[in-house]
């Protein structure tokens, strides 16, 4: 007899793989609860949801929505952590926890209809977010503008220069 419990759980997992830039999945055997607690609060900073999941009950999840190539990464304890905002911010989150806490493990990753392995998630990783990118935009779009007020400024500059000196010729000769 299913539950009703477990019916929502599903229909939850679902909207947030369908919802998903692209996720995470990790085995965090071994971390305490203080643990725990830090990296959601990492993930909330973020705007990263994290989850532990049923395995039976993700894949039938991943059934609904279409991405049943996560099922291969559904062995033992799993957590999925959901970029609900950026298809990157998962994997900065989980890597970056990972290297100080040991015990957390990359299983994979899914991005674009397509499996990640660990090694694709941490090069992922390393990739600028959405806000880094955008100042990186914006600092290459200020240069030239820069440039030119800094060259009209030095004309305006020269030009008082000139005048000052003119100025000062015809007091002299007056």
């Amino acid at each position: 007899m299913v539950r009703p419990e477990k019916i929502a759980e599903v229909e939850l997992l679902t909207e947030k793989l369908r919802m998903s830039e692209g996720l995470v999945l990790a085995d965090f055997t071994g971390l305490n609860v203080a643990e725990i607690s830090e990296f959601r609060s990492r993930c909330r900073e973020k705007g990263v949801e994290f989850r532990v999941v049923k395995n039976r009950l993700a894949r039938r999840a991943a059934a609904e929505a279409e991405c049943q190539e996560i099922e291969t990464f559904l062995q033992g304890p799993t957590g999925i952590a959901f970029g609900l905002e950026s298809a990157v911010e998962p994997a900065k989150v989980v890597i970056d926890f990972a290297k100080d806490h040991e015990q957390m493990v990359v299983k994979g990753g899914y991005l674009d209809g397509k499996l990640l392995d660990s090694a694709e998630v941490e090069a992922l990783s390393k990739i600028p977010g959405r806000e880094e990118l955008l100042s990186m935009l914006m600092r290459t779009m200020q240069g030239p503008t820069t440039g030119v007020v800094g060259c009209l400024s030095g004309v305006m500059r020269n030009l008082v220069g000139v005048l000052d000196a003119v100025a000062k010729e015809k007091a002299e000769a007056a």
